[in-house]
Order: structure tokens, then sequence, then C-alpha cells
């Protein structure tokens, strides 16, 4: 199985459980791994045969732009199936980071794995 990633995705969003948090916007980070075969893309160069990056970029945005989750955890989960159903994506690593949400830490987030590698 051939990998396609996204990495760094950044995305303004209201994310998190305390009352300051549903008052502003924070900004979130994604990261993709996600399973496909890119043999028939290569051989013929066309977009059809693999996964568009910017597609997927674009359906993310909008839907973390437009959600108002309250734990990272849900939106790795509902993120991941929205991309795996949407582009038929047999297997996902999709990763949430939080930068700045723990004062003494770089980062914080969630990992998930779905589906069949």
């Amino acid at each position: 199985m051939d990998i396609t990633y996204i990495r760094g995705l950044k995305i303004d969003t209201i994310i998190g459980i305390y009352d300051w948090e549903r008052e502003i916007k924070q900004t979130v980070s994604l990261d993709l791994d996600m399973g496909c075969d890119i043999k028939k893309a290569s051989e013929t160069e066309d977009l059809q045969y693999t996964l568009d990056y910017e597609a997927i970029s674009n359906c993310l945005i909008e839907f973390v732009e437009g959600s108002a989750f309250q734990l990272i955890e849900t939106m790795a989960e509902q993120g991941a199936a929205l991309v795996m159903e949407r582009f038929n994506i047999p297997w996902i690593r999709f990763k949430v980071s939080k930068p700045g949400a723990v004062k003494a830490a770089d980062d914080v987030g969630v990992i998930i794995e779905r589906g069949n590698k």
C-alpha cells in the first residue's frame, strides 16, 4: 500500500471544554497518512487514479472551520470518517494537534488509525 500524506494543515476553529474556549477560535493542526494505490496514477499521470490532497485539504478546512467540538478526539474520529467515506480511502492515520493547549508542552493531540492497511 502506498501512502499519500498531508502535514501541518492549520485550521482555526472553536475547540475545547472550558467556557473561555467556547468564545474564541484556536488553531488546530492536522496530519494525515492515507492508504492508496498510486501505480495507475504514476503510469497515466491522471489525477482520478490517486488522492487529490488539495480536495481533501479543502474538505477538512470546511469541516473543521464549521465545527465546534469540545474534544479533539471527536474531531479526529469524525474527520477521519469523513475523509475515508468521501474519498474512498481504505486506511487512514489522522493526527489532531492543539499547540499551546498545555503551557509546558510544545504540542498535544491525538493520533488515530482507522481501516485496513
